[in-house]
C-alpha cells in the first residue's frame, strides 16, 4: 500500500485537542471533566497570588452541566493583539495553543498556569463559551463554540465599574458525553482546599441545585489545613503541629529563583504517612522533587536530633519508613519555572527544588525539635515502636506460619476456666501463676463474668526472644488464644473477649518478677491492649493481721509495719499471717481480697513516658547484661532487704 504526502495530516488551531483530549486534560472520564474547571479556577488564583485579586466566585449551573467562574483581578486584555491586529488578546488566548501572558514573569511572578494551553483547551472542550471582561470601565463580551470564536468581541455596558473576568463553560457532550456532571461536593472540597493555601483568598461557591452558598477563606493558611486534614482521618495527633515558611524575597535574598515554601507536619497515630502537596496552589498528587525534599528533610533532622541528644535505641535500627510513620503533612511551594510532568500538573520535576526544601524544612525542624524538647522525645518514642513493631512483623511472617494461634476461629486453651459471660465488656480474665493459685482462684471468682488461666512457671521473656520462639511458646500463645484478638499483623481489638486482663501472682519477689515477664510481653507484642486500659495489675495481700476482732490486709512490708504502728493500742497482741503463695489462700480470703470489684486494689498499667519506658525494659529485660549492672549497682545503697 502506497504511503505518500497526501496521508499526512495537518490538524490547526484547536484541532489536536478535540482530536487527542487526553494528551490535555489527562482522560475523559470525572477527573477530566473537572480538570476543566480547575484550569479556569487556577488562572483566577494566579491573579490572587500575584496581588491583582481577592475574591473569586464559582457557580455550578442548574443542570450540573455547565459552570461559571468569576474574578476580581485585572480582566484579561481586550485590546487588539500586536501581532493579529484584527483580532482581540482575549481571542488570542482562547482560541490559540501556547498564547498567554505568562511565559515572560513582568506579569505573574508565580503562577500555576505557565504552558499557555490551559484556558484554550476548555475552550476547545466545550460546546459553548462566553467570556466576560470588566476592564478600561467598559464590560466586554465574546462568544466561542468547541474552540471557534462566534463573532467579534463586543462591549456590552459602556459603563461599569470595577474589573475582573466571568468564563462560563459548558463541556461538550460530543467529547465527554451525556452522564458526566460536575460533583458539587468535590468542587466545594477543592475550592476551599485554595482558600487554606492562599492567605486572604475569599471563594464563594454556590449550588442553585441545593441552595448553597458559602464562603470559604481561611487566614490560618495551611496550619489550620492541617488541623482539619489529621481530624479528618480519625487518627489522634501525637504532638503539637510544627509549621515552617520561607520567603527568600522578604528577606532580602536577591535570588529571585528559590522557592518559597510553606510546610506544616504533625506525627499522628496513623500507621501510614500521608503527604498532600502543591506547586504554586495547583496540587500534585503524583509528588515530585518537592515531596521528596520533604522526605529527606524531614528524616535527616530527626535523625540529628536522635544523634545529638543520644537516644538511639539498642537493639532496633531505625528507617526512614519508621521516621515517616504516621506523618501528616501539608507542603506548599512557589517556583518562578516549574517543570511540571504533563498539562495535568500532577508531579513536579524540578531537580534543585529538592535540596531548597531539603534544606528549609530539615534546619527549621531540628531547631523546633531541640527548642521543644518533650514533644520531640514522644515524636522518638512513636518512632522507636514504629520501628520494633515492623521488625516484629516482618519476623512473623517469616516465621512458621502457624496460623491456629491467631486465627479468627475460637481456640481456647484448654485449662483455660472461661466466664458464662459473652460480654466483653463486662468479662474479666485473671492470669494466674500455678495450678494451685489457679485453683483456688477458680473457686473464688464469679463464674459468671470472671475467666481464670493458671500458667505453668515463668514465661519466656519476650525481649530476648525472637518473634518466631514468641511465636511458638505455649504459655504466651494460651494467653494470645484466650484473649482472642490475634497476634502482630493480625491484632484486632474489636475481637477481644475481655475488657479487663488482670495479672494475678504472688506477693513476692518471684511474683514480681514473673508479672515483669509478662508485662514486657504485653507491652512489646500486646501494647494496644496497654494503651486501650486493658491491663492491670493485681494486687493480693503478702500479709494478715488480726488484731483482736478486726482483719487488716498488707501489700508488703511497708505496710505491715505501718498497721502495727497506727492500729496496736496497749497490750494487744496482733496474729501475723504471712502467705507464701496464693495458693495459700482460702477461695473466700482470695475473693474477698483480690478479686471482688467491690473491694479489689488493682493498679491499671499506663505507658506515661513512651521513650523512657521503652529504654527502661530494654535496658532491663534485653539481652545487654552490662545496663542490668549498672541498674543494680547504682541502686544497691537502698536494697536493705531481699526477698530470698
Amino acid at each position: 500500500m502506497a504511503y505518500t504526502a497526501k496521508d499526512i495530516t495537518v490538524l490547526e488551531g484547536l484541532e489536536p485537542v478535540r482530536k487527542r483530549p487526553g494528551m490535555y486534560i489527562g482522560g475523559l472520564d470525572s477527573r477530566g471533566y473537572h480538570h476543566l474547571l480547575w484550569e479556569i479556577v487556577d488562572n483566577a488564583v494566579d491573579e490572587v497570588i500575584n496581588g491583582h485579586a481577592r475574591t473569586i466566585w464559582v457557580t455550578l449551573g442548574k443542570d450540573g452541566h455547565s459552570v461559571t467562574v468569576e474574578d476580581d483581578g485585572r480582566g484579561i486584555p481586550v485590546d487588539p493583539h500586536p501581532k493579529f491586529k484584527n483580532r482581540s488578546a482575549l481571542e488570542i488566548i482562547l482560541t490559540t495553543l501556547h498564547a498567554g501572558g505568562k511565559f515572560e514573569h513582568t506579569n505573574y511572578f508565580h503562577s500555576g498556569g505557565l504552558h499557555g494551553v490551559g484556558a484554550s483547551v476548555v475552550n476547545a472542550l466545550s460546546s459553548e463559551l462566553v467570556a466576560t471582561v470588566r476592564r478600561d470601565g467598559k464590560e466586554h463580551e465574546q462568544a466561542f463554540a468547541r474552540g471557534l470564536a462566534q463573532g467579534k468581541i463586543k462591549v456590552v455596558n459602556p459603563k461599569i465599574r470595577g474589573t475582573g473576568t466571568k468564563i462560563f463553560f459548558r463541556p461538550d457532550e460530543e467529547i465527554f458525553g451525556a452522564k458526566l456532571k460536575f460533583d458539587a461536593a468535590h468542587v466545594r472540597a477543592r475550592l476551599e482546599a485554595k482558600t487554606y493555601l492562599h492567605k486572604g483568598l475569599h471563594i464563594h461557591f454556590a449550588d442553585p441545585t441545593t441552595g448553597e452558598e458559602v464562603e470559604f477563606a481561611h487566614d490560618g493558611g495551611i496550619a489550620d489545613y492541617l488541623t482539619k486534614i489529621v481530624a479528618e482521618r480519625g487518627k489522634a495527633p501525637t504532638q503539637a503541629a510544627f509549621y515552617v515558611a520561607r520567603d527568600p524575597r522578604k528577606l532580602g535574598n536577591s535570588d529571585e529563583n528559590d522557592a518559597v515554601l510553606e510546610c506544616a507536619l504533625q506525627w499522628t497515630e496513623a500507621t501510614d504517612e500521608h503527604i498532600q502537596s502543591y506547586v504554586n496552589g495547583i496540587p500534585t498528587g503524583a509528588g515530585g522533587t518537592h515531596e521528596n525534599g520533604l522526605k529527606s528533610g524531614v528524616v535527616k533532622a530527626v535523625r540529628n536530633f536522635i544523634e545529638t541528644h543520644n537516644l538511639t535505641p539498642k537493639g532496633v535500627a531505625l528507617s526512614a519508613d519508621d521516621i515517616r510513620e504516621g506523618l501528616v503533612a501539608i507542603l506548599s511551594v512557589y517556583i518562578r519555572e516549574p517543570q511540571f510532568q504533563g498539562q495535568t500538573k500532577d508531579r513536579l520535576n524540578n531537580p534543585e527544588v529538592a535540596a531548597d526544601v531539603d534544606g528549609a524544612v530539615r534546619s527549621a525542624l531540628e531547631k523546633w525539635l531541640t527548642e521543644n524538647r518533650t514533644v520531640a522525645e514522644s515524636i522518638v518514642a512513636r518512632i522507636i515502636l514504629a520501628a520494633r513493631a515492623r521488625e516484629a512483623s516482618r519476623a512473623a511472617s517469616q516465621a512458621v506460619q502457624r496460623k491456629s494461634a491467631v486465627s479468627h476461629r475460637l481456640n481456647l486453651p484448654g485449662k483455660l476456666a472461661d466466664c458464662a459471660s459473652t460480654d466483653p465488656g463486662e468479662s474479666e480474665l485473671f492470669i494466674v501463676e500455678g495450678d494451685s493459685a489457679g485453683g483456688s482462684a477458680k473457686q473464688g471468682r464469679d463464674r459468671r463474668t470472671q475467666a481464670i488461666l493458671p500458667l505453668r512457671g515463668k514465661v519466656l521473656n519476650a525481649e530476648q526472644a525472637s518473634t518466631s520462639k514468641v511465636l511458638s511458646n505455649k504459655e504466651l500463645q494460651d494467653i494470645v488464644n484466650a484473649l482472642g484478638c490475634g497476634f502482630g499483623a493480625e491484632f484486632d481489638a474489636s475481637r477481644l473477649r475481655y475488657d479487663k486482663i488482670f495479672l494475678l501472682m504472688d506477693a513476692d519477689s518471684d511474683g514480681h518478677h514473673i508479672s515483669t515477664l509478662l508485662l514486657t510481653f504485653f507491652y512489646r507484642h500486646l501494647r494496644q491492649l496497654i494503651q486501650g486500659g486493658h491491663v492491670y495489675l493485681a494486687q493480693p495481700p503478702l500479709y494478715r493481721i488480726d488484731i483482736g476482732k478486726e482483719t487488716h490486709w498488707a501489700l508488703d512490708d511497708v505496710e505491715r509495719e505501718r498497721i502495727l504502728r497506727e492500729k496496736v493500742k496497749g497490750n494487744a497482741k496482733p496474729e501475723i499471717t504471712r502467705f507464701k503463695g496464693l495458693g495459700e489462700m482460702m477461695p473466700a480470703t482470695l475473693k474477698q481480697t483480690t478479686l471482688d470489684p467491690r473491694k479489689r486494689l488493682a493498679l491499671r498499667v499506663e505507658i506515661i513516658d513512651e521513650l523512657n519506658t521503652d529504654r527502661v525494659v530494654n535496658e532491663l529485660m534485653g539481652k545487654d547484661a552490662n545496663a542490668r549492672f549498672r541498674f543494680i549497682m547504682e541502686r544497691a545503697a537502698t536494697a536493705n532487704e531481699v526477698d530470698v
